[in-house]
This record gives structure tokens, C-alpha cells and sequence, in this order.
């Protein structure tokens, strides 16, 4: 006699597999189809976990709270790992119960094969995505967990990262050796001034060998050193990469507990050199920054004149290679350490320029398609060679403003050696008059745009003035930019291909 689930069963193994392949999209389907009654409610509870899912995806803040939160990111983990379980339970019951009765040997080991095919396939994205979950709860943990820090604000939230502030300025260093070695150096000094609003940012580059930086009216370090940091026993110590190594050395704890004193004092220094707030900071190991670099799959730049691998002016040793000139060179780590850093033939202030269009490069690179394919090679890099004052909590907030910075307009401020700027003896009221003209430039308005923007009441008064023309001060000629030193240059004009047109002040 014929069992009586056997007309429960598909008629044939193509149609056994097809139904679960169905049951593997949509859990439980296979089992309504063999009258089980409790298949509705696999299939129920699959609808209604997907939807739930789909509603906390869906705002894009709670899922950023979700990936930078240690503890939750591994419990998710945890979560998906069971449910993978209990998916495959529901797939391979499902072939049992389905699978006619009468199969030979070969049609029998073809649907065993085909059901761990099937098993692999939905197993990997799972165990992957539980994977990079707790890759980033460890980066989260090491990088961003008790960095104790002495000038980072005092008072954001996550509900509000910026203290109400328009701008948020973070400083990014780049060291010659280990982020945690004490004698660190920082020779690429870099604050990203970023409108919390727009995304719109600017760069203000300042040399390494800077001398006399000043320290905010009223912190320890402007007591003192009142008239700007000096050393009148080393004058390379009174530069501005020696700030990280110096003020630890000389005046420990001059500024409160903290876990890296170094990066607090060159703070202080740019924030007192620019006049503007240094919020927080990111130091990277400028060696390792080729890890980081390779991790991306390289990045594209713009090189307007051969760049020196190796050699070392001072020394006499001449470089061992070049990086040629070329619009949209596709470099790997190693090279895009030396376009960064190359000095053979150059000086600091070219090398200064390089920097930033790096920066800018990176932020072209980093797509979120190629940062989720080489995640766990990105977190891997970023574990040892970052340092940061950053908090946790507002790691959300972050890589949400990053996002609007990828589609917003990145200019530039280089202090070169110029007319106005020398570094041995720089005129600082003159470098943060530039830092206040980059952040409220003059108006630019493009043909048919009223002058200004319009006003729900009218003015307070009438004046007998004469008003002036609106071109003479509401625009800005861009060839200006060029012969001004201090301006403020779009990144992607000051980085472009132009071999005759390049010059020192990054025009």
C-alpha cells in the first residue's frame, strides 16, 4: 500500500528541488505546500522577521548606531549565526519531506548534492556578515573604546555630536613611525574644517617646519610659551612636528590626564596658529598608510611632475626611482606613499600639496562598494596604524557627515612660502585672517541668482547710500585664486592634470 504522506510529496526531484529553493527565499513555503500545518507559521514569523529587518535597515541612523556599538554588533552576530541554523533546519526538512520515495541511487546523491550546494550558497553571505560584524566590534573596541583625552569637547551627545556648533574640525596628523612610539614626528599636519550641514569642507595645510605656533589665549601651554613655541637650544625642535614629542617630554601633563599627550599639544597648536577650534584628531603611521592604500585597491591621482621614490637630499643620496608624470595614475600603496611623502628635487611645501590631493583621492576611492569587498584588509590596516580621540558614541554621526562630504566640495588652503608666509617667522594674524575668509567666503553667484538671499521682512531702514555694485564684492574672479596666496582652491581644480600650469602655491 502507498503511505498516505506520499501525495504529500512532489511528484518528482526537479519539482522537490524547486520547492526548496522557494522554501530557502521564503521559509516555510515548502512545508504548506506538504500540509504541515506549522509550515504557516515558519512562514509567518519569516514575513514578519524580514519586515521588522527591513524597518530598522531602512533608517539608515539606527543602523549606523547598530554597526558602530560593540556589544550590539556581537550580539547580532550571535543572532545571526542562530538563525542561519534554524534556515538550514527549515531547508533540508523541507527536501526530506518533499523528495519522492522512489529515487534511484543517482537521482538520490544528485539531490543530496544539490541540497548542500544549496546549504553553501546560503550559508557564506551569513557567516561572512557575522564575520565582519565582529571585525568592526574589535576595531570599534581598540581604536575608538578609552581613548582618555584632554581637549576633545566636553559636551556633545549622541543626540548632539556637534554642541550646536555649524563646523566640526578634525585635525589629521601623519606620523614617521609607530602611532604610539613617544618620539613620533608628524610631518603632514592637515585640519579638515567640515560644515556639519552640507558636508562642504576645507583643508588648511600647514608646513612641518613651521616655527613659533601659538597655544589658545588661556590654555597652559599659551602661559608657557606666550610668545609662540620656541627652543632656544634646538631650533629643528621648535618646528612644528616636534610639538608631539616635546611638550610630553618637557612639560608632562601640562594639560590634563590623557593617553596621548602628544596629540593634545599639536592641537593646541594649530587651534592657537589658525584661531579656530581643533575638535578632535586622527593620527595615522604615514608607513602604514601604504596598507591602507593597497587595502582600497589603489587610488588615482593626478601627477603633474616626476615625483622622487627614495634618496635623501640632505644626505646626498639620490632617489631609486620616480613616479612619472601622467593625468589618472593608478597607483598601489608603496607609490602612493612616496607621492604623499617624496621629497628628492621637491621641497615641503610641494610635498605639503601632494598631501592633500591624497586626502582627496582617498575620499574618491572609498565607495561603499569597495570599502564592504575589502573590509576586513581595511579594518586590519586601520587597527595598527590609527590613533584617534574620536569617541565611540558619535562614530554614527561621523560616518554620517562623511557621506555628505563624498558629494559635497573640498577646497583647499595650502600655507606656502610666499611673500606673505614664511614659516621661520610666520605673520599669524595673517594666516587665520585666510582661515576666516575660507570658512565665510565672499558670495559666488551664478548667472540669473539674486545677489543676496531674500529676506521674509524688508530692511529696518532706508539709507541715502548709494549701493555699491554687487559684482565688485559679492563674486569672486577664480583666476584670482591663482595669484592670491592664502585662498581657498576647490581640490579638484588645485589636483588636476596641468603640467605647465602647476606651481608651489598649488594653483
Amino acid at each position: 500500500m502507498t503511505p498516505a504522506s506520499d501525495h504529500r510529496r512532489a511528484p518528482s526531484l526537479p519539482r522537490a528541488l524547486g520547492w526548496t529553493v522557494l522554501s530557502a527565499l521564503l521559509p516555510g513555503a515548502g512545508h504548506v505546500r506538504s500540509g504541515r500545518w506549522w509550515g504557516w507559521v515558519v512562514l509567518l514569523l519569516t514575513v514578519g522577521g524580514l519586515a521588522a529587518s527591513a524597518l530598522y535597515v531602512g533608517d539608515l541612523h539606527r543602523a549606523l548606531d547598530l554597526v558602530f556599538d560593540p556589544a550590539r554588533l556581537r550580539v547580532a552576530a550571535a543572532v545571526a549565526l542562530v538563525a542561519l541554523l534554524l534556515w538550514l533546519t527549515v531547508v533540508v526538512s523541507t527536501y526530506l519531506v518533499l523528495r519522492p520515495r522512489d529515487l534511484d541511487r543517482t537521482r538520490s546523491a544528485t539531490g543530496v548534492v544539490a541540497l548542500v550546494v544549496l546549504c553553501l550558497l546560503l550559508a557564506s553571505p551569513v557567516a561572512l556578515g557575522a564575520r565582519y560584524a565582529m571585525v568592526q566590534a574589535d576595531l570599534v573596541d581598540d581604536v575608538f573604546r578609552d581613548n582618555r583625552t584632554a581637549t576633545a569637547p566636553q559636551h556633545v551627545t549622541a543626540d548632539d555630536p556637534w554642541d550646536g556648533q555649524r563646523r566640526v574640525n578634525v585635525l589629521l596628523l601623519g606620523g614617521d613611525g609607530s602611532v604610539t612610539r613617544d618620539g613620533l614626528r608628524t610631518d603632514s599636519v592637515i585640519l579638515v574644517s567640515v560644515d556639519t550641514r552640507s558636508g562642504d569642507a576645507v583643508m588648511f595645510g600647514l608646513p612641518r617646519n613651521l616655527v613659533g605656533a601659538e597655544f589658545p589665549p588661556g590654555s597652559p601651554l599659551h602661559e608657557l610659551y606666550p610668545e609662540g613655541f620656541t627652543n632656544s637650544y634646538d631650533p629643528a625642535a621648535a618646528m612644528l612636528n616636534a610639538v608631539y614629542g616635546q611638550v610630553p617630554a618637557l612639560h608632562p601633563g601640562v594639560l590634563g590626564r590623557s593617553d596621548n599627550e602628544g596629540a593634545d599639544a599639536v592641537k593646541q597648536a594649530v587651534e592657537g596658529t589658525l584661531g579656530i577650534p581643533v575638535h578632535y584628531y586622527v593620527l595615522a603611521n604615514l608607513q602604514g598608510f601604504q596598507e591602507i592604500v593597497d587595502a582600497l585597491g589603489g587610488v588615482t591621482v593626478n601627477i603633474n611632475e616626476p615625483v622622487a621614490i627614495n634618496g635623501s637630499t640632505d644626505r646626498g643620496i639620490p632617489p631609486t626611482d620616480y613616479l612619472d608624470p601622467g593625468p589618472d595614475q593608478r597607483l598601489n600603496g608603496f607609490q602612493a606613499l612616496w607621492f604623499a611623502r617624496g621629497r628628492w628635487g621637491s621641497d615641503d611645501y610641494e610635498r605639503m600639496l601632494r598631501q592633500r590631493c591624497m586626502v582627496q583621492a582617498i575620499i574618491d576611492e572609498a565607495d561603499p562598494l569597495t570599502v564592504l569587498r575589502r573590509y576586513q584588509s581595511l579594518v586590519a590596516a586601520g587597527k595598527q596604524i590609527v590613533r584617534t580621540d574620536i569617541p565611540a558614541d558619535l562614530l554614527p554621526a561621523f560616518a554620517d557627515l562623511a557621506l555628505k562630504v563624498k558629494g559635497a566640495q573640498v577646497r583647499s588652503v595650502a600655507f606656502v612660502r610666499s611673500e606673505e608666509f614664511h614659516p621661520e617667522a610666520p605673520d599669524l594674524e595673517w594666516v587665520r585672517a585666510q582661515v576666516d575668509r575660507a570658512l565665510e567666503p565672499p558670495v559666488r553667484r551664478e548667472r540669473g541668482e539674486p545677489a543676496t538671499e531674500p529676506t521674509d521682512r524688508p530692511a529696518d531702514e532706508a539709507t541715502d547710500d548709494p549701493t555699491e555694485d554687487p559684482d565688485d564684492d559679492l563674486t569672486e574672479d577664480p583666476d584670482d585664486d591663482e595669484a592670491d596666496p592664502g585662498a581657498a582652491v576647490d581640490v579638484a581644480d588645485s589636483c588636476a592634470y596641468d603640467p605647465d600650469g602647476w606651481d608651489a602655491d598649488g594653483s
